[in-house]
């Protein structure tokens, strides 16, 4: 497991920053603790037992200290008596109940070197949530479950809000498919080289975080610093184990093309992913540059949508894809989140099997902001999807993303 659930480290180190209202290191603790003041201020998941600061004559009134370890019972006692708020860590769990950041590839695939896929922390924290409930989880593991997915909508509001500051709530372009494509196949070729564009082009590829057509978008965007031919080749070396079912090979496969093709950190360096462990038995999707992953599949679901603002590619996908459509055109009728990108459908002959596109283009003609049905573009061109995602590439009017 990378490092003590009660101290966050997933996702790398947090930034110093003396001016947030959360404390997320001992750095920026130390800060206040020398101004003798933490009053109003969050301190999220620090080890405070380890090298105990005094805190006697430290102000701390309205501070609220999130699944924080204490020296003793007193010391809690105290922070209440004077003011404070505490919620205290959550024992016995994988799972830190408020991470600081986002994970990493290296994050969830921790483990697997050792003990395989059954090793790895993210199938140990899998097997935590269907050993407690599933999706129906006692009070104690609901109440886990929601502040770690509170921490990750808050990890990812602070891991966005540079890139949208410098690119616009319009650079994200959401990738949607089926989870079952299989690697080398069209649908997942398609995708990796459209998104592969859209990356090489600035833009910030949002997707599911699982297998299939959400793989290929997080490894074309992975790439989008290499040349298409390398990542034809790393599709060909992918395509030995083809299908997600087989876990041992499908994530030896994904580690050992990371391992020829090493990552530069940054976050739109393979996108961003946000997957759930509702569906915990598809292998880690290992190519994103940061993945928000969440208990709770309708937050999620809800998240990538709400982030995809320069529009939305649907690859070929069946059920849980179909719902996603109509999920981000009840959005886009409604402005939920403000004006939206195309809606891409690539893979003509698919979407002819569905009649997605005949329920949607006199839905959206009748949004009261308008006729929005010119937003829908099937196609079988990458050209022509470029084009229709081009027209989303500037900022719009959108709320702020997570709740940081």
């Amino acid at each position: 497991m990378p490092g003590d659930p009660l101290q966050p480290v997933l996702g790398g180190p947090v930034p110093f920053d003396a001016t947030a209202s959360e404390v997320e290191s001992r750095a920026e603790l130390d800060h206040h603790l020398a101004e003798k003041s933490l009053a109003d201020l969050v301190i999220l998941g620090l080890r405070l037992d380890l090298d105990p600061p005094d805190l006697t004559d430290v102000e701390v009134r309205g501070a609220l200290f999130v699944g924080c370890r204490l020296a003793d019972a007193d010391v809690e006692i105290d922070l209440i008596r004077r003011g404070a708020h505490v919620i205290p860590p959550f024992t016995a769990r994988p799972y830190p109940t408020h991470p600081a950041t986002l994970y990493t590839p290296e994050d969830l695939s921790f483990g697997f070197a050792t003990g395989g896929f059954a090793g790895m922390y993210d199938t140990m924290i899998y097997d935590h949530f269907l050993a407690h409930g599933g999706a129906a989880p006692d009070i104690r593991e609901a109440i886990a479950q929601r502040l770690h997915d509170a921490g990750i909508d808050n990890a990812l509001g602070k891991a966005l809000a540079a890139w949208v500051q410098e690119n616009g709530r319009a650079g994200a372009v959401g990738v949607m498919g089926g989870h079952a494509a299989a690697r080398g196949s069209a649908a997942y070729r398609m995708a990796a080289n459209l998104s592969w564009r859209l990356a090489s082009a600035g833009r910030l590829v949002v997707t599911g975080g699982g297998p299939g057509v959400m793989e290929a978008a997080n490894l074309g965007a992975y790439f989008s610093t290499r040349t298409a031919d390398e990542l034809e080749a790393a599709i060909e070396q992918l395509s030995a184990a083809p299908h997600f079912a087989d876990h041992e090979p499908y994530t030896a496969a994904a580690l050992a093309v990371r391992a020829k093709y090493p990552a530069t950190p940054a976050l739109g360096h393979g996108g961003l992913a946000l997957p759930t462990w509702l569906y915990g038995h598809e292998p880690a999707n290992l190519f994103a540059g940061q993945i928000g992953k969440y208990f709770s599949n309708a937050v999620r679901e809800d998240s990538i949508l709400r982030l995809s603002r320069g529009g939305i590619v649907f690859a070929p996908g069946w059920a849980g894809t179909v719902q996603e459509i109509f999920q981000a055109a009840t959005k886009t009728f409604y402005r939920t989140d403000g004006p939206s990108g195309a809606f891409v459908f690539l893979g003509v002959e698919h979407w002819r099997q569905l009649p997605v596109e005949e329920l949607l283009r006199p839905l959206l003609a009748k949004s009261p902001y308008g006729d929005q049905s010119h937003l829908i573009v099937v196609t079988d061109s990458l050209d022509e999807a470029m084009n229709a995602l081009a027209a989303g590439s500037g900022d719009v009017d959108a709320p702020p993303v997570g709740h940081g």
